[in-house]
């Protein structure tokens, strides 16, 4: 693992990782480092942010980031859309993130039971249409789904399904021009995970191949 801090100052893809990591044990636990932060806190953070850690996560009010990581104020840079799904605003704040603010980790954090791909999996099996801006979202999460067995029991079918759609919104991240600009300086590192919503507890996914 490389150091906590790197010479310039800011915290390496693998140091942030482990916080993550621990942060989500903590709060498994029940045992959560962080409280409301006083006032001289959040004073200091008016002049400027410096997170260690982005995360693409879903719009779903039962995977609050900051809650599941124990992260404090100021700690993560987060960006949430329903399905955490890839757009032209998402690959900006991402962008964004890691060359204005020095992030080096970026996460993409689905979740069971995701409406969006428990709607996406409808469609493409069912034929079931929602409404407009709605089918929007969800045939920008359809590609991914394109390797999931028809065959497969319900249950199984959504923890695929969602698995898949968090490697889909990474490899879409990986694939861009900009993350390819950025490959030779060998920092950033992009990181699938899940969250099981009855526990709260994130679990990390393979590595993309190739």
């Amino acid at each position: 693992m490389t150091s906590d801090i790197e010479p310039d100052g800011l915290v390496s893809a693998d140091e942030a990782l482990a916080r993550l990591m621990a942060g989500n044990a903590r709060f498994v636990r029940g045992e959560p480092m962080i409280s409301h932060p006083p006032r001289e806190v959040l004073a200091n953070l008016a002049k400027g942010q410096r997170p260690f850690a982005t995360i693409l996560g879903c719009s779903d009010s039962r995977v609050p980031p900051e809650l599941l990581f124990d992260a404090a104020f100021g700690e993560l840079f987060i960006i949430r859309v329903a399905g955490n799904l890839m757009s032209p605003s998402v690959a900006g704040s991402l962008q964004y993130a890691g060359t204005h603010l020095g992030t080096q980790l970026f996460m993409v954090l689905g979740h069971e039971g995701c409406g969006a791909v428990q709607a996406a999996l409808a469609a493409k099996f069912e034929g079931l249409r929602e409404r407009s801006r709605i089918q929007t979202l969800l045939e920008d999460i359809l590609p991914g789904l394109e390797g999931i067995d028809p065959q497969l029991a319900p249950p199984l079918m959504m923890r695929c399904g969602v698995e898949a759609n968090v490697r889909w919104t990474m490899r879409q991240l990986v694939e861009s021009p900009e993350w390819r600009a950025r490959q030779s300086e060998d920092r950033f590192q992009v990181v699938g995970a899940v969250c099981d919503i009855t526990t709260g507890q994130v679990r990390l996914l393979p590595a993309l191949a190739g």
